[in-house]
């Protein structure tokens, strides 16, 4: 058990499970994670192994006796009418029979019908009106010669949930985690191992989690396939619903006029539209214009009145391009439906959270570590829906006076829910808020620099804050400085502006011969530099940013060099050893074939392992005979070796705050992994680099 493991138990003793239990539980039943860790929690909330092996055992029993398989329907059925009463985990829904003005329920995988069910249950579970929802029901099975009566009866319901926390204590406890520990936790909570992750990547994982602790949030995430973009909406929590986007209708999502039933905006805390981008899709007018008033103004009409709701909403969807394609071509919104890609819905966002940055899903970013049971975090962050954290930035910081009154509305939202899932009880710090407001105002930033793109009415905005020493604070996106050259372009605005006057009938036939209009010409952007040049700077690149290489970074400094020394106290892991590895190609790769190279690597001893790294390092030395590189590497003798940098002959130092390890972990074994084979496809920490000229020249 790690550190951080035996915290979360000493803390949060009955309200935590080891997370890679669920996956040993499991097996075919098809239920979602809460499900799963609301029985796990019952009985293996715990770090004793005896305890934990006897829960899975007893938890697995659970299953195998009560959970409906669809395939095994009527054998359960038949159980329930020989025992006359059966225990069932099953989604239940309730409906209203006005013809015989009582309330049915409909079992969906145990395929029955017209359950009688008492007026008291309905009233205590209303949710049950509206959609299916995952419980643990008694059924009875009671037949009668009256046709008109079902023999299926609902004696008891409970919905699967935790019934009470201790808020106040889940306060307290947080006061014993470093923001770093916390971070982790609900990393682990969520089911990520938090080592696989950067800290900006950790943040953005968490932004899925605001629209359940801030009310009428609007998020949307649009990125490639395979990120578990919808996963945090169908898993995590019995407060959240996710339904496909061609699914959605005015009755469903918010009143049927004619019955006056309330839709999911009244029942649920989130509404997820799954599948929500495919620019071939349709969506009716009439929801449209609904959702974009409630989505402002947090009301919906009924009737002749008007009804508020407090449900947020999220839209994920796939794109279908990469990020320089969409910003050369269209805006990264081209994958909404026609009836959504309209600026009035866009700017009802108050955050775009890039989908692109988030790595598709792999066997190792799963966590064995504990975490909360999440229903029991899905309960705490329903407490603090109440809450309203978003002025509490404004002791540290103030937003730049040319951010609009919608800007800011967005921005406080963002901030009030980072806010309630990082520091809850308060307590954080200058640089802590620094961090996760510039992420907020870049989440509201990306939004309204789309619209720029979309619709000419909205001009640029200066998008900064700054602190109480007046240092103004600009904020960037990463698709910002990684692809300067096509992010200020406004294509679908200038083919408007450029598209050349149609030619009357009669002019043309009287000018047969004269050219026909064309239009104006465009200035192509400014080139990328794909290297940087060599000459004296500091450079700061930003978690996630693409396109950075060893050979983009270095060659223009290391061309020419005949003697480089490397100094890292850190190359002791096997990534690490791979990186000098990589460095050592791009000096072949770039030297003349009779040039000879002196490359020598200081580090540190890793203890414990010395014997391993000696054997990396030592295959460096012996891959490099013959070609002209000379390799050598040496352990430091002092013992105080911190710095990190790069010295050549030709009188450049390469200072590197993180040495050679800028890249996150990626997929090393997989030979058909792009990121393994090129760096350019490798996402980066934040890390910075400064290049410094010395007296140390070469004659």
């Amino acid at each position: 058990m790690s550190d951080l493991d035996a915290k979360i138990n000493e803390y949060f003793a009955g309200f935590v499970v080891r997370k890679d239990l669920v996956k040993a539980v499991k097996g075919n039943a098809i239920v979602p994670t809460y499900v799963l860790e609301y029985l796990l929690g019952q009985y293996c909330a715990t770090d004793d192994e005896a305890s934990i092996q006897t829960g899975i055992a007893t938890v697995r029993e659970i299953l195998h006796k009560h959970y409906v398989h669809r395939s095994e329907a009527g054998l359960i059925q038949s159980t329930v009418r020989e025992k006359g009463r059966h225990k069932v985990i099953d989604q239940v829904s309730v409906s209203l029979n006005d013809k015989t003005d009582s309330y049915e329920a409909a079992f969906e995988n145990l395929s029955i019908k017209k359950v009688a069910v008492d007026s008291g249950t309905v009233k205590a579970n209303p949710r049950l009106l509206v959609t299916p929802v995952w419980c643990i029901a008694d059924v009875q099975y009671e037949f009668t010669d009256d046709k008109r009566t079902s023999p299926w009866i609902l004696e008891s319901i409970k919905p699967i949930q935790i019934s009470r926390v201790d808020f106040d204590a889940y306060l307290a406890a947080r006061a014993a985690f470093s923001t770093e520990d916390w971070i982790d936790l609900l990393m682990q909570s969520i089911g990520f191992a938090p080592e696989a992750f950067g800290r900006r990547s950790k943040l953005l994982q968490l932004m899925r989690l605001i629209p359940y602790v801030e009310r009428n949030y609007n998020l949307i995430e649009l990125g490639p396939k395979g990120t578990g973009k919808s996963h945090i909406y169908s898993e995590f929590s019995p407060h959240g619903q996710l339904i496909s986007g061609g699914e959605v209708t005015v009755p469903k999502l918010f009143v049927n006029n004619s019955s006056g039933r309330i839709g999911l905006v009244g029942y649920w805390d989130v509404v997820a539209f799954d599948e929500f981008a495919g620019r071939e899709k349709s969506a009716n007018k009439a929801l449209v214009d609904i959702m974009k008033n409630y989505m402002a103004n947090k009301t919906f009409s009924r009737g002749v009145g008007s009804m508020s709701a407090e449900a947020s909403f999220v839209f994920v969807g796939n794109t279908d391009h990469n990020v320089p394609f969409m910003l050369k071509n269209s805006d990264l919104f081209e994958a909404l439906p026609k009836q959504f890609h309209d600026s009035a819905f866009i700017d009802r966002l108050h955050a775009y959270l890039p989908g692109w940055e988030v790595d598709v899903i792999r066997g190792d970013m799963f966590t064995v570590g504990y975490g909360f049971i999440v229903d029991y975090l899905a309960e705490i962050l329903r407490h603090l829906r109440a809450d309203d954290f978003s002025n509490r930035f404004e002791a540290h910081f103030r937003l730049g006076p040319q951010i609009s009154t919608r800007d800011r509305d967005a921005i406080y939202k963002t901030m009030s829910g980072l806010m309630k899932l990082l520091f809850p009880a308060g307590g954080e710090n200058s640089d802590e808020v620094e961090e996760i407001l510039g992420l907020a105002v870049e989440s509201r930033k990306r939004v309204k620099d789309q619209l720029a793109r979309i619709d000419s009415t909205y001009p640029d905005v200066d998008f900064h804050f700054a602190g109480s020493d007046g240092r103004k604070r600009p904020v960037t996106t990463v698709e910002e400085e990684e692809f300067p050259q096509f992010y200020r372009l406004k294509p679908a605005l200038e083919s408007r502006e450029q598209a050349p006057l149609p030619t009357p009938a009669s002019a043309t036939a009287m000018c047969d011969d004269s050219p026909s209009p064309q239009p104006a010409p465009r200035v192509a952007p400014a080139p990328v530099v794909d290297r940087i040049a060599a000459r004296e700077g500091h450079h700061v690149f930003p978690e996630n940013r693409k396109g950075v290489s060893f050979e983009k970074l270095f060659v223009p400094y290391l061309s020419g060099a005949s003697e480089i020394t490397i100094t890292d106290p850190y190359i002791r892991l096997f990534y690490q050893v791979r990186n000098v590895m990589e460095l050592v190609e791009i000096v072949l790769r770039h030297k003349a074939p009779e040039d000879q190279v002196k490359i020598h690597l200081v580090t540190c001893p890793d203890e414990g392992n010395v014997g391993r790294q000696r054997e990396y390092l030592d295959a460096i030395v012996t891959a490099c005979t013959g070609t002209g590189i000379d390799f050598t590497w040496a352990f430091d003798g002092t013992g105080t070796l911190h710095a990190r940098h790069i010295v050549t002959d030709t009188g450049w130092k390469i200072s590197l705050d993180r040495g050679l390890d800028i890249f996150q972990q990626y997929s090393m074994n997989d030979a058909f992994s792009l990121a393994n084979r090129m760096q350019e496809q490798r996402a980066v920490k934040q890390f910075e680099v400064t290049y410094l000229r010395t007296s140390n020249v070469r004659p």
